[in-house]
């Protein structure tokens, strides 16, 4: 009989709660980030422009929201899946310990304006083996919600992984 993947303590987690943060979104550092990655759409820089299109201001990049709670990791903090663990849970998985992106699906529901305070919250949905082409996987999936100061709903987002053995 093959052992399983994912210990008991492990799949006990389901429904719990990985991880939480909170960030202030910042216009300037939302404006270097899209500046950064290419993304010079003017609802990011221009208030005006904001303005004309129904905001009461220029506004966050969704995909920003994640980097502003988040911050950033030292790079000696980091596994060796580049990852720093830390809105996984820290969850492990010794005998699957090869961890790649399974995906996500986010759906924005308000936008973020400057110097709204975000929160995180992360829950995990699933924790399940598989057996997939190339063999058994461990995939996991996660539900995170971003509300801002206000109680909002801002964002909410299926993230998933897979380990492998």
């Amino acid at each position: 009989m093959t052992s399983h993947l994912i210990d008991p303590e492990t799949a006990a987690r389901v429904g719990t709660v990985a991880a939480t943060a909170t960030g202030e979104v910042i216009r300037r550092d939302w404006q270097r980030w899209a500046a950064a990655v290419g993304d010079d759409n003017p609802l990011w820089f221009d208030p005006d422009y904001a303005r004309a299109n129904g905001y009461r201001d220029a506004i966050c990049p969704p995909l920003y929201l994640q980097y502003a709670i988040l911050g950033v990791s030292a790079l000696a903090d980091l596994r060796p899946d580049g990852s720093s663990g830390a809105v996984s849970g820290s969850l492990a998985f010794p005998k699957a310990p090869r961890r790649m992106a399974g995906g996500e699906s986010t759906t924005f529901h308000l936008p973020a304006y400057h110097r709204d305070e975000i929160e995180m919250v992360r829950t995990i949905e699933s924790v399940v083996e598989k057996e997939g082409r190339s063999g058994r996987f461990v995939l996991v999936t996660w539900r995170t919600v971003y509300r801002n100061q206000h109680d909002e709903l801002v964002a909410e987002a299926a993230t998933s992984m897979i380990a492998r053995p």
